[in-house]
This record gives structure tokens, sequence and C-alpha cells, in this order.
């Protein structure tokens, strides 16, 4: 098997679930950590919803939205970057419009087409306009324990 970088392999175990079975320890070894806040296991590599939390631990809003526009999927079955059910020009794991929003995206030097430019911008956005953004899903991620659970553990400390 012709040999993989490292980049490769962090790509494949974050969007694939694990590390090909044929990769070297050595090659395991010299993953990158996906987050420095998350101990990251070589043989228990993050999901994408891992590192969609991770990447939000600080407004996990923003996390439940990521689960209710994409189900944490930046990549469709084609291998392509997830488009919107409905409109087209939503991109990526957080459906960010590119009709409205490409342009500013790429003035702060973000591509809306990776997952990480995705989520930068998407945190950008959030920093900037809240959860408005994403109102067309509020149904969804309004009613989510896992938000429901954080605001209340913020509340009471």
């Amino acid at each position: 098997m012709m040999e993989l970088t490292t980049t490769a392999l962090f790509l494949f175990s974050t969007f694939y679930g694990g590390v090909p079975s044929d990769v070297k320890n050595s090659e395991r070894a010299a993953l990158p950590a996906a987050s420095s806040a998350v101990a990251h296991v070589v043989d228990q590599p993050l999901t994408l919803e891992e590192y969609i939390r991770d990447y939000f631990r600080d407004t996990p809003v923003m996390a439940e939205i990521a689960k209710c526009e994409s189900r944490f999927r930046h990549l469709g079955k084609n291998g392509k970057v997830l488009r919107g059910e409905l409109t087209a020009e939503d991109t990526g794991v957080m459906q960010i419009n590119t009709f409205f929003h490409e342009d500013t995206a790429t003035v702060l030097g973000l591509d809306l087409h990776t997952l990480d430019g995705n989520l930068a911008y998407a945190k950008w956005l959030y920093k900037k306009e809240g959860t408005a953004p994403w109102y067309s899903s509020a149904k969804c991620w309004q009613k989510s324990d896992v938000l429901a659970k954080a605001i209340i553990k913020t509340t009471s400390n």
C-alpha cells in the first residue's frame, strides 16, 4: 500500500471513524490531535460529532444546530461537500448559505466548503448575529436535551 500522509490519515479517521487497519503504528502515532481540549486516543479517533461538540464547547447551541442542520455531516455520500435539501446554496455541516455569506467568508479568509472554514465562519456569524441565521431549524435545536442540560449546568454554577 502506498504510504499515506498524516494529514490524509487524520482526515480519514475523522470522517470515516477510524484509521485503516493496515496503517503502521508509527504513522498512527504521528496523527495530529484534533483538539487540545479533548484527549485524542489514536485507536479511538474523534467522530465528526465529537470534533464539532468540542469546537463549540463554549457555545453548545452551535453543536445542536449542526446536529439539526446536517446530522453532523460535512460530506455527502458522493464525497462532495453536503448541500441543503431545500436550498442548494446551504453548504456543509453548518449549512451556511453561500449566496448570502460566501463573499464575507472569502474576505475573512475562510472557505465555506472546508470543514474548518465552515465551522469558523459559523462561529464568527454566531458572535455577530447569534442563532438568527439558523432560525429555520430552531424547532429542532431549541428542544435539544443536550442544550437544556448545558443551560441548567451554567445557570446552577
